[in-house]
């Protein structure tokens, strides 16, 4: 099994690999934004799915969000996170080269995982996705995600702390006070109700 702490962890991202780390839901593999490229070949996902970046809180991805949606960020942001809720915003206009999706929108969330976000504070904001092969469940022990992905590095300590096991919800901002749900998963954003 390849465990890593959070500085070899920043050393394996810095050369364009991806690491497998627990966040509060699903395990996630991870990588810099820049490298985009290396989680859609590792877990073989259609370039047409976008990832999500996740952070260690939510000043951190405040610059990836557009102006006109920097309010409602804030607002949901103080509300529901650290946790299992993921946004769909318009992004920056000055963040628009790690963008993986084909609206200008961007999936930000800060995990409730000691774990995650010491890593990202030491990382930065990374791009991600579940830790699984696209299309197939995937495991959620550290021992069948090192079989899944023999040559991904994982972030250690093990074991990991607890995680739900459930996806995030995720709401997507239409414009100003609106937001609409996309996927119901474990967190209730009364905004919607």
């Amino acid at each position: 099994m390849n465990l890593v702490d959070c500085k070899s962890a920043l050393k394996t991202l810095k050369s364009g690999l991806p690491i497998i780390f627990p966040t509060d839901t699903l395990p996630a593999i991870g990588c810099l934004p820049k490298f985009s490229n290396t989680i859609y070949k590792f877990k073989k996902r259609d370039r047409n799915k976008p990832l999500i970046l996740l952070g260690s809180e939510y000043k951190q991805l405040i610059d990836y969000v557009h102006e006109s949606a920097k309010e409602d960020y804030e607002n949901i942001a103080l509300k529901y996170w650290p946790g299992a809720l993921t946004m769909v915003i318009p992004a920056s206009e000055k963040q628009t080269t790690i963008l993986t999706s084909n609206d200008l929108t961007l999936g930000l969330r800060i995990p409730n995982s000691n774990m995650a976000q010491s890593l990202m504070r030491e990382t930065g904001p990374l791009l991600t996705s579940s830790a699984n092969i696209s299309g197939f469940k995937g495991s959620t022990t550290v021992e069948g995600l090192a079989l899944d992905f023999p040559s991904v590095k994982i972030l250690g300590p093990i074991p990991w702390e607890k995680r739900s096991g459930k996806a995030s919800t995720i709401i997507f901002w239409k414009k100003s006070g609106d937001w609409r749900l996309i996927r119901e998963g474990e967190v209730l954003v009364r905004e919607l109700y």
